[in-house]
């Protein structure tokens, strides 16, 4: 059976992975090994490893990583704790370590992802006014272009944010991308040779702000199989489905509010031009 984007066929052979997923949910705070891990799933800590990150695209620690992050962005924003408090509550010892790892993988300070909700709410809405969605980029063929057509299982309307990643989750800004306000062709311009991962999520015009900040339900796109720019190659053009958020996906820990900013920052000075 083809493996798919979303993971099917993995999905059906380690069906445990799921009872482990839930484990590492409801043991969030605790500490948690590989070796805890593996005998959730009953198998030798190098198997597991193995199999785990084939079901979800990173190892198994890095995952339980991810979701802390992804817990402290949720309590940025729906608490008034202090950001010291937050660190230590997700595992992190120091306020420094902390603000560290949250901007390399979200790609702001957590205050500044905490304040950033009027900034956010203020893009999302210059994004929906926008006549012209042309990417300067889109202009660019050298070195080369990631062709592809995106669709959807649900009907939505709003603008869908498509990175180039250099790992199979999505954190930290991606190595190339834009946005698109509508289903169909998108390319990705200027992309140098290298290995990369295809991951884009969705914004319906209808969503609060809080929902994109903290995008627990935003439709997703988890390409399994990477992406490989060689020299004087073609590139496989890329045809990729939006869908529900699965239990096994690494969550989304890159400020979708930074891409939608970056991306009309790129407009206003194409237009400068």
């Amino acid at each position: 059976m083809k493996l798919t984007e979303e993971g099917g066929a993995m999905k059906k052979k380690y069906p445990e992975i799921d009872q482990v997923i839930e484990y590492i949910t409801t043991h969030l705070y605790d500490s948690i090994s590989l070796t805890d891990l593996a005998a959730q799933a009953g198998y030798s800590r190098y198997h597991f490893n193995r199999i785990f990150k084939q079901r979800v695209g990173v190892p198994p620690l890095y995952y339980l990583s991810a979701l802390r992050l992804q817990k402290a962005k949720d309590l940025l924003i729906e608490t008034d704790f202090p950001v010291r408090e937050i660190g230590m509550e997700i595992g992190q010892q120091s306020l420094g370590t902390f603000t560290t790892r949250f901007s390399e993988r979200v790609g702001m300070t957590p205050a500044h992802f905490r304040n950033s909700i009027q900034q956010a709410d203020e893009h999302f809405r210059s994004l929906k006014n926008l006549s012209d969605w042309r990417d300067p980029r889109t202009n660019i063929d050298y070195p080369y272009t990631v062709h592809g057509t995106l669709k959807t299982e649900v009907p939505f309307e709003g603008v869908t944010l498509i990175g180039l990643f250099p790992k199979p989750i999505p954190e930290g800004l991606p190595a190339y991308g834009t946005l698109v306000s509508s289903i169909g062709d998108f390319r990705v311009s200027g992309v140098k040779p290298g290995v990369y991962y295809l991951m884009a999520t969705s914004v319906s015009w209808k969503m609060p702000v809080h929902d994109f900040l903290l995008p627990h339900r935003t439709l997703r796109i988890r390409a399994k199989s990477p992406i490989i720019v060689e020299t004087y190659k073609e590139i496989p053009h890329q045809t990729v489905t939006l869908r529900p958020p699965l239990k096994d996906d690494p969550p989304i820990l890159i400020s979708l509010p930074l891409l939608m900013n970056n991306f009309l920052d790129r407009l206003h000075q194409h237009s400068n031009l």
